[in-house]
């Protein structure tokens, strides 16, 4: 039986850390050994410090709710505990950079759910399915830190997963223009009804920040790995808007998409239908068996009853049709707190980057 990896989580006591615990409870090849959050909760235990602000429907996990909270700041002490750290703080994006870094050139690697290092040229950003080339940087990456292990990597704004897997097959047909707009649980946030309950009922048209991000990650996520860099593509030409939504946990994507040479719609769904990534090749224990399932109904994909498909790491797409501007339109759907760096980290492991 493989020993399993030894990891903290950085930030543990917010919103994605709390998501993080439950994700790698019983995971098959990584163990909670410490947890860090900032100097306030440290000293206290972690039931102590989520005490009133536990955010998850399942109970805190066992093994870490007698765990005394770290000072995040002490990657040292970390370190000893730790093989590598999974990072969610919420902090400014400069001091976020220099905390990842200090792990990274510490030789802790670093498996990132923040943005500050998502345009760092030799950080890679990576969706599991559709880039997993791009850790090839990482080798690159040591040598400007001068490191033997540590490294960064970073999962993408969790937005863009309800439509980017869609489009990625697609871009061989040319794919010229994409207009998205977004509809965002209020988990993405790190909010609860309870703690935010101005969202009941309402609709809030903007996000700051996640339209940039929405029109700009993707392309580094096509783009190619050149020398010591990943070069975002130019290619295709996408617009946003991202709106809050009173809705829990999952993120809706309407999409509108035009093509150079436009594929026929059975194409299009045969693409989705065969779509598979290292992953599922390497079996991966959250790869979702289907990566991307196409709901025929005209009310699917729903927030409420497919977020959690495949364990919540399954895409769900729906509606897919002609449109009067563009060639096509289609809805598509991601649990926004499930696909994210558990699976990146899964990826690294079984690549060798965490060994």
């Amino acid at each position: 039986m493989r020993e399993k990896l030894k990891c903290a989580v950085i930030g543990a006591t917010g919103m994605v850390g709390q998501r993080f615990l439950t994700l790698l409870e019983n995971h098959p090849y990584f163990e909670v050994t410490a947890v860090a959050a900032s100097a306030r909760s440290a000293g206290r235990t972690y039931e102590e410090a989520v005490s009133g602000r536990w955010k998850m429907s399942s109970p805190i996990p066992e093994a870490v709710r007698g765990m005394t909270v770290l000072d995040a700041a002490r990657t040292g002490e970390i370190g000893n505990l730790a093989d590598f750290v999974f990072c969610a703080v919420d902090m400014k994006k400069d001091e976020i950079l220099s905390l990842e870094e200090a792990y990274a050139r510490a030789e802790i690697p670093v498996i990132s759910n923040n943005s500050a290092n998502r345009w760092t040229p030799d950080v890679p950003m990576v969706i599991p399915e559709i880039n997993a080339d791009h850790l090839a940087v990482i080798e690159a990456q040591r040598k400007r830190l001068g490191t033997t292990r540590g490294f960064i990597a970073v999962k993408p704004n969790c937005s863009i997963q309800s439509y980017v897997p869609a489009l990625t097959p697609l871009r061989k047909y040319g794919l010229r223009e994409v207009l998205v707009t977004t509809y965002q649980a209020i988990s993405g946030a790190g909010k609860t009804f309870d703690t935010w309950p101005e969202m009941v009922d309402n609709v809030i048209p903007y996000i700051g920040g996640e339209e940039e991000k929405s029109e700009r990650e993707p392309l580094k996520i096509w783009g190619d790995l050149r020398g010591d860099t990943i070069v975002p593509t130019k290619t295709p030409l996408v617009t946003s808007q991202c709106i809050r939504v009173p809705v829990s946990d999952g993120h809706t994507a309407a999409v509108f998409m035009s093509f150079d040479n436009t594929p026929p719609r059975e194409t299009i769904l045969e693409e989705w239908r065969s779509f598979r990534g290292l992953p599922q090749l390497l079996g991966l224990p959250s790869a979702p068996e289907q990566f991307i399932t196409y709901f025929d109904e005209d009310n699917r994909p729903q927030a409420r009853l497919d977020r959690d498909l495949y364990g919540g790491m399954g895409v769900s797409c729906g509606r897919l049709r002609p449109d009067t501007m563009f060639d096509y339109k289609f809805v598509g759907l991601s649990h926004n707190t499930l696909r994210g760096a558990a699976g990146v980290a899964e990826l690294l492991f079984r690549q060798g980057y965490l060994g």
